[in-house]
């Protein structure tokens, strides 16, 4: 089985009898993420508080997340600029909610964790930006 081209280069360029483009010429992919409205409403909060809800939601599922709602009405920012603030904070209750009542079955626990950690992912994201430090993968 012949090995596939890597990194951009065509299967002109990866076999060299074939004349096509020099390995060094590749393709610049750009990814976006697509965001539902509950995953688009969580708040981009300071790293303290990231981290505390984060340990809420793991030892009391939907509970960070709840916390959470509250700093959507202290002005924290989401990645829903065109809804209004009450809005997103009913959709973080919401989730806080879908959390709480499916934590029964361990679904509701696991996204508490999977949310809080989201939480501290855009935290972190948010203070480098703040910060003007360059952000490493």
């Amino acid at each position: 089985m012949e090995p596939s081209p890597k990194d951009g280069e065509s299967a002109a360029a990866a076999e060299p009898g074939r004349g096509g483009t020099a390995p060094s010429s590749g393709v610049v992919v750009q990814v976006r993420e697509k965001k539902g409205p509950l995953r688009a409403a969580i708040p981009y909060m300071p790293f303290p508080v990231a981290v505390i809800c984060l340990f809420l939601n793991t030892f009391v599922p939907g509970l960070g997340t709840f916390v959470s709602a509250f700093t959507v009405l202290c002005g924290a920012r989401t990645d829903l600029p065109d809804r209004h603030m009450c809005c997103v904070f009913w959709l973080n209750i919401a989730a806080a909610l879908i959390q709480i009542l499916t934590a029964i079955v361990m679904v509701g626990w696991i996204m508490s964790i999977f949310w809080g950690m989201d939480m501290v992912i855009l935290a972190s994201k948010y203070s480098y930006k703040e910060q003007g430090i360059p952000q490493q993968l």
